[in-house]
This record gives C-alpha cells, structure tokens and sequence, in this order.
C-alpha cells in the first residue's frame, strides 16, 4: 500500500509540474500577445498621425530649450502648449513650422518629413498665426486675408471668383466683413488677430499652427475663434496646434493638453487628467494664489486670522460674499457647507476657516457645536441665503441664532 500511495503522491507532483508549466506557458503566451498586439497598435498609430514630433529638441543657436520631445498627434485633434512665459511654448510651434531649425529629432506631416516639403506644398497644407506682428504697407485688411489664396494661384497671383468667394467667407465667419477696406495697419491688435485668423482660414489647410490666438481679443471675440476653431477640427477634420495662456479656455476646448515647463515635456494628457490635483500649481510654480481645477478658476490668496465675519451659505449664494470679504481683507468662517457643495470648492481657498459636513449626512453635534460659537465669537454674520433640506434641516436653528444674535445682514 506505502508503494502505491507514493506511486500516486508521484503522479500527483508529476501532473502538478505540467500544469504549472502549462500555466507558466499560457502567462507567457498572454504576455506575447498583449506585446505584439502593443507593437501593433503603436505601428497602427505611427500610420495614423497627422503630426508627429519624434525626439525633437528645438532651441536657438545650437541651444536646446526643449529637449526629447515624443508627440503624435491625430488628424482633427485639438491639441494646447501651456505652461509659463518662456518655458518654450513658442519655440517648439516655430519648430513645427520650419521657422526655427531643428537642434535634434523628426516631425513628420502626413506621413513625409517635414523637410521634404517644399515651401509652395507647405504653404498649401500648413497655416500659421504666430504672435509675430505682419507689417505689410500700404494692403488693406482684404488684402491681407486674400494672401493665405496665394498658394493656389498662378504666377501672377491672380484670384479668381472662387479665390474671392473663400476670401470673403473667411471674413464673415472672424466677423471682420466691416473692416475688410481699412488698413491693415490702423486698426487695433484684436482685429489684426482676426484678420490674420481669416487668412489662415481661407487658406485651407490640413493643419493650424497658433501662438496665442486669443491675445488682444475681448471674450466674445475669444469664444467665437474657439468655436471657429472647434468646427474646424470636428466638422471638416482640421488638426489644431496651439498655444494658450487662458488654461480655462484651454481645459474647455482642447483634446489633449502638452505642459511645457523647464526643459522638458512636465506632463501630457487629456485636460480631465490634466486639470486634477496640484498639477497647475506645480507646472505655474503658484505661491500666490489657487487654482481650482474642477471650476478652472484662479483665486487670490485667501485671508487668514481669526475670523470677524460668519457667512452662512450654500449652493453658491456664497462665492460672491466670499470674494468681498476677500477683496475687503476680512478673515471669514463659512459654514455649515457640505463637501460637495459649490460654496465649498471657494470657501476652502478663501476662508481662514470652514465648518464642514459630509455629503448627504445630517449635520454633527460637532459641525452644530463650531456653527453656534461662530455665531458667539464673530462681530458679523451674513446670510447669503441657506437652501434647506432633509438633510440639513438642523441650519434652521443657526440662522435662528444668527438674527436672534443682532449681528445678522442679509447678502
């Protein structure tokens, strides 16, 4: 019987090794797989970049300011430089445009080397509107606009009705039909930026190159080259390189965002990765100030000391008392706010402190204890106005005591 059962025991480990082996086999084999098929894809995706920067290390003199830098971009794509002044935004999009030569690295455009193109074949796929000022004499802004047709025409340079036709669409959709007879020179940098804009419009390309497109102009001129520049991308599949000092606008209409800082790349990504955390903090080396990342908005520092005014609020019938208060220089308490409440996302930048409560819980004997000595200790307190819930119906006995206390305005 010892025989047999150690003949089955060594059958047993026998079959144990196989499987394991079998096992170990099938990992690597998945392994393989998901490597050939990454191989694949990356293959897949070197084929379907409209713009790819491979390596590239742009600077001045032989200097690089910027180096190794990895970038594919697909056609359509919306694609924003930020980061802070002189970090280099500029120099890598003077790069891509064969304004500035290469210190090291690739792009290659529609599947070709960028040098390989001729300056005519360029000019024909490729706009450009960098921050670079045009001082043309003596042309008119339609004339200015009628240069991105020039591609196209013949030796002479002579448009033809279609040329004109695209011309003065170009000036319709930047809203510039009014100043097409006027010198190009006499008017304001907000509508040169427009007109230059048309320009590139009507030129047709495959590709636009932006330094800063939205400097000089108003918000409604910025809202309405951004959606320009959407439909472009979206509807006739024009791909968007661009660099913006407005993050706000940048989070809002970019497909993915390059953070240039230092001498390199800091971090690339879609804005919902971008725009999380302190990455904006650390990217502006802010030490002045906040920006809160789910609002895109920038605040001042906030006041601290010990509080002289309680602002009981909520559903953001605060932010606008807060902001005074601030400006005012007055250290504050916000309270009772719940996290997720809008009030809060400012109120924790803003206030030297806040009484604070978990999303959809009752309010705490703890948060109840703070909110009534706040209502003791502060010389003022002001309701900006409290919507009142299932869950916080214990607020009703705070601003009891806030106007039984006589130091109670309304916002």
């Amino acid at each position: 019987m010892n025989s047999a059962k150690q003949e089955t025991e060594g059958e047993d480990r026998v079959n144990s090794a196989k499987l394991d082996a079998e096992e170990e086999e099938s990992v690597n084999s998945a392994k393989l797989d998901a490597e050939e098929e990454e191989s694949m894809n990356d293959a897949l995706n070197e084929n379907t970049w409209h713009l790819h920067l491979d390596g590239l290390s742009v600077g001045y003199n032989g200097h690089p300011v910027i180096r190794d830098i990895h970038l594919g971009i697909h056609r359509g794509e919306i694609v924003t430089l930020i980061g802070p002044n002189g970090a280099g935004k500029s120099t890598i999009l003077k790069s891509i445009t064969r304004q500035l030569s290469l210190i090291s690295g690739t792009v290659i455009f529609d599947q070709k080397t960028l040098s390989s193109y001729s300056y005519k074949d360029l000019s024909s796929k490729m706009a450009v509107v960098l921050t670079d000022r045009l001082h043309p004499e003596l042309m008119t802004c339609h004339d200015v606009v009628a240069t991105g047709r020039y591609p196209y025409t013949g030796r002479l340079g002579r448009l033809t009705k279609e040329d004109e036709q695209k011309v003065e669409d170009a000036m319709k959709a930047v809203q510039a039909q009014e100043i097409g007879s006027r010198d190009f020179n006499a008017i304001s940098d907000g509508q040169k930026q427009r007109v230059l804009l048309a320009r590139a419009i009507c030129q047709d390309p495959d590709i636009i190159i932006l330094d800063e497109p939205t400097s000089f102009l108003d918000i409604k001129h910025k809202l309405k080259l951004l959606s320009i520049l959407r439909t472009m991308a979206k509807q006739k599949n024009i791909t968007v390189v661009m660099s913006l000092h407005e993050i706000d606008l940048a989070m809002k209409i970019s497909d993915r965002i390059l953070c240039v800082h230092g001498d390199k790349i800091f971090k690339s990504g879609p804005p919902e990765d971008i725009f999380k955390g302190d990455t904006i903090q650390r990217l502006y080396d802010i030490d002045n100030g906040s920006f809160d990342p789910l609002f895109g908005s920038v605040e001042l520092p906030g006041i601290k000391g010990r509080p002289e005014v309680l602002v009981l609020s909520s559903s953001g019938t605060g932010i606008p008392v807060y902001r005074k208060l601030q400006r005012q220089k007055r250290p504050f308490v916000a309270g009772i706010l719940y996290t997720n409440d809008v009030d809060y996302r400012i109120a924790r930048q803003l206030a030297s402190e806040v009484i604070e409560e978990k999303p959809f819980h009752e309010i705490s004997d703890r948060a109840m204890q703070q909110a009534l000595d706040a209502v003791q200790t502060c010389t003022q307190i002001i309701d900006a106005g409290v919507e009142i819930g299932p869950c916080n119906q214990r607020m009703q006995e705070i601003l009891k005591a806030a106007h039984e206390s006589g130091k109670c305005v309304l916002a």
